[in-house]
């Protein structure tokens, strides 16, 4: 199996930004129809052989005391692949410009997919109640205080 980084994360003062290698441009043609993308890219800065594990020691404040990667959407997994949702601004060229992205500077951008009500949205979704007062939605994330849910151990 071979991966193919596209491109890189850009977070300047400015805003953030996806910065595309130039012969993936033209796969940026027609996204701009779409207000929300995802981008799957690379915790680099993550990519340790330590943190290649299967389970979390309790990552989360209202969490249980062990959770499987694979119930997390934190960066300890066999593979370090982040996948985020974002709000499109504008596309020029090879540089796709957005309101946020929770990634850092030069993540290597691993694909990008629109976002599309019909794949995306899960009308009965369920989730275990220690999360269940999370926000709802993508729009209302951004207001929550996420810096409270998390344990962070140094």
């Amino acid at each position: 199996m071979k991966i193919n980084e596209i491109g890189k994360v850009k977070q300047t003062e400015s805003g953030v930004y996806l910065e595309l290698s130039p012969e993936y441009q033209e796969g940026l043609i027609g996204l701009s129809d779409f207000s929300h993308l995802y981008v799957l890219y690379w915790f680099h800065h993550l990519d340790i052989t330590e943190l290649r594990g299967t389970t979390v020691g309790k990552p989360y404040v209202h969490g249980p005391e062990k959770l499987g990667t694979f119930a997390t959407r934190g960066p300890v997994r066999p593979n370090p692949i982040a996948l985020s949702a974002a709000k499109i601004i504008k596309i020029e060229e090879n540089l796709v410009y957005l309101e946020y992205l929770d990634a850092e500077n030069d993540s290597p951008i691993l694909d990008i997919k629109p976002y599309t009500a019909s794949s995306d949205v899960i009308e009965n979704f369920e989730g275990p109640a220690w999360c269940s007062h999370w926000p709802q939605s993508y729009e209302r994330s951004g207001e929550f205080d996420w810096s409270a849910e998390f344990n962070f151990t140094e």
